[in-house]
């Protein structure tokens, strides 16, 4: 297969970053079938390299020794590969409550996706420092607390929908408006100031970047068409929808993310030669952000994605 034979929102070079992305490309679950993803994922986005990054793309020296930069991207790839395992779990419900072919075919190659992200953020705590004996237990130190507090409230969300109530789309609704809607943008955050720091980090974020291009707009479309067909669900669906959005306001989401932005401030003021003149977003040196900066932009990006997918689902306005 050639450059040209994979779509341009699954290439590793040509695709736009996920927050241009998620607010401009429209896709179908019919259009991303098993086929679409067999034939663009494994050598358009990963470029057949399987944990994310090419084997010479790798840490700076001083990102696998103790330190604030160490002990923050540990949190967060800790973090984040239990918040892979978990929608990796719930998606299966997904794929069996699927209403058609195409809906099972997509969300089976998003299972597949979200395995994979947990596999590569777990896996990138062994170039930390972390030692292959220790992992699993190191993963549960870093990221229990986080986990108990956010994502167990979160997955039980999912499960009362999809595994109790069998709402296919409700749960469509809560993965794609409630979950990967409000962690997107700060995923896309995270390749951007991790890129000098530890650019197989940052590489592997592109990776899981472009799938959620994918699966945002792909999710955003599945309600679109079953609003379109079955338009007194609106008010149900917006019920739904300002609940999960009242569960995600009381989790202590900021408190994780600010300890994590603290620690990672720690190491620009330690490491700030290394930033030079880079820029984390256009016209902004990652060098003169702060910890607060940092996460009301990444809240911004969330708000303004979260409008436009939402107008395009359907979804805009109260039940």
């Amino acid at each position: 297969m050639t450059t040209a034979d994979v779509p341009v929102e699954a290439d590793w070079e040509r695709a736009p970053s996920l927050m241009d992305g998620a607010m401009s490309v429209e896709l179908t679950a019919a259009q991303c079938d098993l086929k679409y993803w067999l034939a663009s994922v494994p050598h358009g986005t990963l470029q057949g390299h399987v944990m994310g990054h090419a084997d010479h793309v790798q840490p700076l020296a001083m990102m696998r020794t103790p330190g604030p930069l160490n002990t923050a991207l540990k949190e967060e790839l800790a973090y984040r590969s239990l918040a892979e395992e978990k929608a990796t779990r719930v998606i299966g419900h997904l794929v069996a409550l699927a209403p058609d072919l195409a809906c099972l075919e997509f969300y089976a190659t998003q299972l597949l996706d979200e395995a994979r992200h947990a596999m590569v953020f777990r896996s990138h705590l062994l170039d930390l420092g972390v030692s292959e004996e220790r992992l699993h237990q190191e993963i549960q130190e870093l990221a229990k607390q986080d986990s108990d507090a956010i994502l167990d409230p979160l997955e039980a969300f999912g499960l009362r929908i999809l595994r109790d109530e069998g709402d296919f789309i409700g749960g469509v609704l809560a993965l794609t408006v409630l979950v990967e809607g409000v962690l997107a943008p700060a995923a896309e955050l995270s390749e951007q100031k991790w890129r000098i720091f530890d650019p197989a980090a940052a590489d592997i974020e592109r990776g899981a970047g472009i799938d959620e291009i994918r699966h945002l707009t792909v999710g955003s479309s599945i309600i679109r068409e079953h609003l379109l067909a079955h338009p007194q669900e609106k008010k149900r669906l917006l019920r739904l929808m300002h609940e999960g959005f009242a569960l995600w306001d009381s989790l202590p989401v900021d408190d994780q993310l600010l300890r994590r932005e603290n620690l990672f401030q720690q190491g620009i003021d330690e490491h700030s030669h290394l930033l030079g003149d880079y820029q984390v977003w256009p016209g902004r040196r990652l060098a003169d952000t702060s910890a607060r900066e940092r996460i009301t932009t990444g809240q911004q990006w969330a708000q303004r994605m979260q409008s436009v997918r939402l107008a395009f689902a359907g979804l805009e306005g109260t039940p």
